[in-house]
């Protein structure tokens, strides 16, 4: 049998503001405190492998002897947001953040949106996906044309219903803006927010799709593979890095199918990563700022865990991380918030101990390349700490 890693990420689960999260507007936000008071957080499962024990975790005690390795990152990337912090984790540093459009986008790249489609444009401006169907809806039903908007980050979002805009020309539609949003208007993903329903009362789909930039560089997952192991992605790891170095994949309609599809892949004789993305805790609660609802999702990630851990071989690494922090709390922003973030590390031949602060999301790569024998030439430095041989 081969040596696996499962690598799983709790989308925004931040543990505190970075050491430069004013210049992000973030200052004071911290995703896990937030939850911690919270009378639906439950984190006894997480909390045996280290969460609590993290350097700058000032709230709650910590476990007296954790079980995992454990460490406090901050992202070395110019930005905070999916993309950008998906890749720091597979290796790759972002010296420049990925344009966003705070105005909306410029009427030159529209028109080519325009013509390409031969659909007009409606709104064209930051907004809740949410809102933004029920406010524009209507107008796009009677008129065919694209609901476009964006966000704090870097995203060029389409809206359409399913009956005016099938999903297979509202998924080629955005092929071809992914095409032309490249250079100064390369966004990070262009996203299919397909939506049902009528007069004001519509409901979004789970037939989202993202199409992502490609990475400019080869990640973790381009080094496994070429070393002849797989790579097995789960949720939006796939779209996320735009299938580069991915061997398998799946999605998922939310946390508890992403945790299911987890534990039958790791049912499975493979070698090399199990690259697991879990969306909930952003995608339905950081940016809704539902606090009650991201701690319940914490909660069940956290139940769930003992099975995870029981299906791992001897030779099997556990790693449990985030891309950057979504605080429910936070009042200033319904965005996303400048974090550090946890990493825990368990298996049976892992050292549990303080691994301490480090400055990059890249040493997950280093670790994760460094324990599969592969010699990569990505950032980060291995965390990497093994018992000793019996």
């Amino acid at each position: 049998m081969g040596k696996r890693v499962i690598l799983i990420v709790m989308d925004s689960f931040g543990i505190g503001d970075a050491p430069d999260a004013e210049r992000f507007g973030d200052q004071g936000s911290n995703t896990m405190r937030s939850c911690y008071f919270s009378k639906e957080f439950r984190a006894g499962n997480l909390r045996s492998l280290g969460l609590f024990n993290i350097d700058g975790v000032d709230y709650d005690d910590g476990c007296s002897e954790p079980v995992g390795a454990y460490a406090r990152l901050k992202e070395a990337s110019a930005g905070k947001d999916t993309t950008i912090g998906h890749w720091e984790i597979a290796g790759l540093i972002s010296k420049e953040p990925l344009p966003t459009f705070p105005e909306g986008f410029p009427e030159e790249l529209l028109d080519e949106v325009k013509r390409l489609t031969g659909r007009g444009i409606l709104c064209n401006r930051p907004y809740s996906g949410t809102k933004v169907i029920n406010d524009y809806g209507d107008e796009h039903v009677r008129t065919g044309d694209l609901i476009v908007y964006t966000s704090a980050d870097s995203v060029f979002q389409i809206a359409a219903h399913e009956d005016v805009v099938p999903l297979d020309e509202l998924y080629e539609i955005c092929r071809k803006c992914r095409n032309i949003l490249k250079g100064k208007y390369g966004v990070g993903r262009v996203i299919a927010r397909p939506f049902i329903g009528s007069d004001g009362n519509y409901t979004r789909t789970g037939n989202r799709h993202d199409f992502s930039l490609v990475p400019p560089d080869k990640t973790m997952l381009d080094h496994i593979t070429d070393a002849g192991m797989e790579t097995l992605a789960v949720g939006k790891i796939y779209d996320i890095f735009a299938g580069t170095g991915i061997t398998e994949h799946v999605y998922t309609t939310g946390n508890p199918d992403g945790i299911e599809k987890t534990l039958e892949y790791m049912d499975r004789d493979f070698e090399g990563i199990l690259f697991v993305n879990l969306v909930d805790y952003d995608m339905l609660y950081g940016h809704r700022r539902d606090i009650d609802g991201y701690a319940r999702a914490v909660a069940y990630f956290d139940d769930k865990l003992p099975q995870i851990m029981g299906k791992m071989r001897d030779d099997d690494v556990l790693m449990i991380t985030a891309d950057h922090g979504c605080d429910p709390a936070f009042t200033k922003t319904t965005d996303h918030t400048r974090e550090c973030v946890p990493f825990l590390m368990y298996g049976r031949n892992v050292r549990p101990g303080n691994l301490g602060i480090r400055d990059t999301f890249a040493d997950i790569a280093a670790t994760v390349l460094d324990y599969l024998g592969i010699h990569g030439g990505n950032a980060g430095g291995s965390l990497l700490r093994l018992r000793p041989r019996e």
